[in-house]
């Protein structure tokens, strides 16, 4: 049964290569670290929710929201997926609903995005408030979508189609259904985000790294299923 419908659309990722003993606090019992190529990545990772439903049902001014959040990658029997670190959006009753539901880490910022257009590229921007401070992720794109490559870090970092939350010793998972995304080549980004005030200290050294790669993918129709307990 989907627990929640949605069209993702615009995702920005940035990717980063982590220490792989830093996610390990983080890391949900019955679950491990998925490498690609033997690098650990975390992403930052903004989009905008689009005709939300849950339960089949939409709630007046939660249909269209920003998301922001800092996530990793993990593998449990054959099963790739992701493990957020927190997610940002600007309704209260989403945080609660998925935080008292399904165990995330949710936050309620105040959030605006911005797609613009021109002869020659895309820009997309997503920006949110910490501390009474705006952060922000943008990019320049081209604006000719293509197919992710087989076996690419693109294809890695998009196509993790499980979710896993800890909480305790418990861990919870659930499925993520969509199709392959395609992308838009990115030309520039721009990163003003402070990693510490937002993700903890543990996160702080991203503050003066250098993202191996930035995509824009283009989204599709997303089901989230229910939840299932795979770890006590």
């Amino acid at each position: 049964m989907n627990f929640l419908s949605a069209y993702w659309k615009n995702l920005i990722l940035i990717n980063y290569e982590v220490d792989p003993s830093i996610l390990k606090p983080f890391v949900p019992k019955g679950t491990e670290l998925d490498l690609f190529n033997g690098t650990c990545f975390v992403s930052l990772v903004g989009f905008m929710f689009m005709d939300t439903k849950v339960l089949g049902l939409k709630f007046p001014n939660h249909i269209n929201f920003e998301e922001v959040n800092l996530r990793f990658y993990v593998k449990h029997n054959g099963k790739r997926g992701v493990v957020f670190i927190k997610e940002i959006v600007p309704k209260s009753l989403i945080t609660l609903v998925a935080n008292s539901m399904y165990h995330e880490h949710y936050q309620t910022c105040k959030m605006t995005h911005a797609w613009t257009e021109t002869d020659k590229n895309k820009c997309f921007e997503y920006q949110w408030k910490t501390k009474d401070h705006w952060q922000s992720i943008s990019v320049k794109t081209s604006k000719e979508f293509s197919d992710i490559a087989d076996g690419s870090e693109e294809q890695f970092i998009t196509e993790h189609y499980f979710g896993y939350t800890k909480h305790g010793n418990t861990t919870y998972e659930y499925e993520v259904v969509h199709p392959s995304w395609r992308q838009l080549k990115v030309t520039d980004f721009k990163i003003n985000v402070d990693f510490e005030a937002n993700y903890g200290s543990n996160f702080k050294f991203l503050n003066k790294a250098t993202p191996t790669s930035t995509i824009l993918a283009e989204g599709s129709k997303v089901h989230v299923k229910n939840k299932k307990t795979i770890h006590k």
